[in-house]
């Protein structure tokens, strides 16, 4: 969930970033009681992300700038749309540009990309969902996105969920313990809500994790015939993702072999920022 504190603290820090002294060429460039229109323009198709986000880059700047936003976060657009009209003091508008722009750009590309995945399968009824691949520090906002492209989160940070990956399972089985004594030994100690996924590489894994009850099983980087046998031998007894090496080009052949989720890291570690605009108009001061 990305709060409204979470999102002024992080656009605070970024306009600070930007401008830790104040903006040099607007200072002396632009007088102080001229005003700006300035339209955030599509120049390219797209899904909408991150106008509230886009918006308070404008307002920390300073209060006196309203934002008008045109389109809805989710919202599909084409070029030459006009997203959002900014008004105000033009030193102010000019300074919040860059920062507003990062922000709704890059949330944008996110957005688009995950609509591009979904759309790929959305016949089949499976789940788009991102990962822990996003950048530090703004996972609320890059997941915001996802869920704006029509995409579904995964457990939001390592508090969230227990997910046993390859790692996980090589020290349990150094230790001598199998897979299903070490599942059904933390689900023993776990609180009852808290969901259990664990990461396959092989089939004939699946059986001694399933004989944990577990929740979701994730066949990582398994071939189509692979999966399409995965899916049969858990035959429902769990949520089945599948993960790893999914593209635009491979994704529909992957749900169509029956899985409930597909987690793409691309979403966010790999989705390009969207061509935006913001084109501004100074009014000569009065």
């Amino acid at each position: 969930m990305l709060t409204r504190a979470a999102m002024e603290r992080v656009v605070a820090a970024a306009l600070e970033e930007d401008a830790p002294w104040g903006d040099l060429t607007s200072e002396y460039l632009i007088p102080e009681n001229a005003t700006a229109r300035a339209e955030l323009v599509a120049r390219e198709s797209g899904v909408f992300s991150g106008g509230e986000v886009f918006e308070t880059a404008f307002r920390l700047t300073d209060p006196a700038i309203e934002v008008d936003l045109r389109v809805e976060d989710g919202a599909w657009f084409e070029p030459g749309d006009v997203l959002a009209v900014v008004t105000g003091p033009a030193r102010g508008v000019l300074t919040a540009e860059r920062i507003g722009l990062n922000f709704v750009q890059r949330m944008s590309g996110i957005a688009t990309l995950t609509g591009r995945y979904v759309a790929e399968v959305i016949h089949t009824g499976c789940r788009i969902a991102d990962t822990r691949k996003t950048t530090p520090g703004l996972r609320a906002f890059e997941r915001k996105a996802v869920r704006d492209g029509g995409g579904r989160n995964h457990r939001a940070s390592l508090s969230d969920a227990v997910m046993a990956k390859d790692n996980h399972l090589a020290v349990i089985a150094r230790q001598g313990a199998s897979i299903t004594q070490a599942l059904e030994a933390a689900k023993d100690r776990l609180p009852h809500t808290t969901h259990i996924e664990v990461e396959v590489d092989r089939l004939d894994q699946i059986e001694a994790v399933l004989a944990a009850g577990i929740d979701t099983i994730m066949l990582d980087n398994f071939s189509l015939e692979d999966l399409r046998t995965g899916v049969a031998r858990v035959a429902g007894r769990a949520i089945v993702e599948a993960s790893g090496g999914v593209s635009l080009e491979s994704v529909r052949a992957i749900a169509e072999t029956g899985v409930d989720v597909i987690s793409v890291g691309a979403l966010t570690h790999s989705a390009r920022a969207l061509d935006l605009g913001l084109d501004v108009r100074i009014d000569a001061a009065g």
